[in-house]
């Protein structure tokens, strides 16, 4: 069985020593400065080369992410409005129009969800009157329920915003 050690001020500690695996340990009394020396000046090398690539490369993939981005948003905001257009065109007898509806709103959301946290789109027209006309179909659907139709001055609003939001696309705004 081991016995306990208690460390008292009379006791004799072992050093230990550590070797460090930058500084190579050497028999001469003058410690070698050129390899702490030559380790540091690699790392900086490559740090700045890093950085230098990063600072030329960084405007050039994100105007290709954006340019991307924003093909994305334009095709899918497109594909809303000609949602939103067939669901207003839909006859309040057509037996479709339920399901329409239902099919409106979960692109809607998903539209709404995924570009509302875009910084860069929140200040497009194309973005606020989308917003607003989405905003408008959903509170009457949610409200007066799926077979409602929607009211005149309500639907002449939505399709006029959907008409500027085209015209604000077409200009890259």
């Amino acid at each position: 069985m081991a016995s306990c050690s208690l460390i008292t001020p009379t006791s004799k500690l072992k050093l230990l020593s550590i070797k460090s695996k930058l500084i190579p340990t050497t028999t001469s009394a003058a410690p070698s400065t050129s390899a702490p020396a030559a380790a540091s000046a690699f790392t900086r090398r490559q740090v700045s080369v890093t950085a230098l690539t990063a600072a030329i490369l960084s405007p050039l993939l994100s105007s290709a992410a954006h340019a991307a981005a924003d093909d994305e948003y334009v095709k899918e905001t497109k594909e809303v409005i000609s949602k939103v257009r067939s669901t207003l065109n839909k006859n309040k007898s057509d037996p479709d129009v339920a399901d329409a509806v239902t099919e409106l709103r979960a692109t809607s959301n998903f539209w709404v969800a995924k570009y509302r946290k875009e910084k860069n789109l929140l200040g497009r027209p194309s973005f606020r009157d989308m917003y607003s006309a989405l905003n408008a179909v959903s509170g009457h659907y949610i409200s007066f329920g799926p077979t409602s139709p929607i009211p005149a001055k309500r639907r002449a609003r939505i399709l006029e915003e959907m008409d500027s939001v085209e015209k604000a696309l077409l200009r890259g705004k």
